[in-house]
């Protein structure tokens, strides 16, 4: 059998448009977990997951310039986020860089932060694999997408899942995807992001690993199928427990989302960001509206987003 050839998509599914010579804006989207299940804890410390990741339309924005200043400078906005070897945008650049042993690449990169932090919405692992990507572009370094996604896996778990958008179902410590099918009319959310940050690591600590993981099967055929009441009743996140342990306060917001009538309500990665499920637009507004409305006075403050499921997008 003929192995497949590699892909020559070099930004991997990433909304971008070229911005002058060997300069590139590229978006860099929010994922929601629609399913998360914990399968086993690793020799290594870390934890094999099953998780059903789709992207969504709320961004963050890297443009990049290729410069000949011999260094690699990052600016964010807003201010005081760091921009050193902390910040995985950083850490794509120098394994890039690693990787072809060419220290001598030089871009400006400017990053612009929408996606709430610490929030279970995969802001970091995007903003890297869109580096990873437009950085190959605009660098000219014809590394494929097979390239850039095994590089992906030493950066960050999540930030392979971004060169298999739309959709993906990802194993391992979530470095392992495969393309999910996506359905043509998409779905709708209602994404809660309150002023709480969650730490992955102190979510995992306070983890329990089951003797009996749950199936995925469900959630994959309501996915694929495009049927949002039977995804609603399909979303399950193993972290949502040890989360809310940690942050009662995200499962009272989870609790008083579901109240409202969604498909399903559920939280997003290690949160600490929840989100609903809902049949169209107008439902969507609806239970948004509902929500902001009915804040009690002693909940966090939240960010409300209206967003929807990601389609495959054009190459360049």
């Amino acid at each position: 059998m003929t192995a497949p050839a590699p892909t020559r998509n070099p930004l991997a599914g990433l909304p971008a448009f070229r911005a002058g010579t060997g300069a590139l804006v590229v978006a860099a989207p929010a994922k929601l977990n629609l399913f998360l299940e914990v399968v086993a804890k690793r020799p290594d410390g870390y934890h094999d997951l099953e998780s059903l990741m789709v992207g969504i339309d709320l961004f963050d924005t890297l443009e990049l310039r290729s410069t000949t200043e011999g260094e690699v400078e990052l600016v964010c906005e807003p201010e005081g986020l760091s921009t050193g070897p902390d910040n995985l945008v950083h850490k794509a650049a120098t394994a890039l860089q690693a990787h072809t042993g060419r220290g001598d690449l030089s871009a400006h990169v400017r990053l612009t932060k929408r996606v709430p932090m610490q929030a279970g919405l995969g802001g970091g692992s995007s903003d890297a694999a869109a580096a990873l990507a437009g950085l190959n572009e605009i660098w000219k370094l014809g590394l494929t997408r097979e390239a850039l996604h095994a590089m992906a896996a030493s950066v960050g778990s999540d930030v392979a899942f971004f060169h298999s958008l739309p959709a993906a179902w990802c194993t391992g410590r979530g470095e392992i995807t495969a393309p999910e099918p996506a359905p043509a009319n998409g779905f709708e959310f209602v994404v809660v992001s309150p002023t709480i940050g969650l730490a992955t690591a102190g979510v995992f600590k306070r983890l329990t690993v089951p003797n009996a993981p749950v199936s995925g099967d469900a959630v994959r055929a309501a996915f694929r199928a495009g049927d949002p009441e039977a995804l609603g009743r399909a979303l399950f996140n193993r972290l949502e427990a040890p989360a809310e342990e940690l942050a009662p306060a995200v499962g009272r917001i989870r609790h008083r989302l579901a109240a409202l009538g969604p498909c399903g309500a559920r939280m997003s990665g290690s949160g600490s960001s929840v989100f609903a499920v809902c049949r169209d637009r107008a439902h969507a507004q609806e239970v948004a509206t509902a929500f902001v409305a009915a804040r009690p006075s002693d909940e966090p403050e939240s960010k409300v987003y209206l967003v929807r499921s990601l389609f495959h997008q054009a190459p360049l």
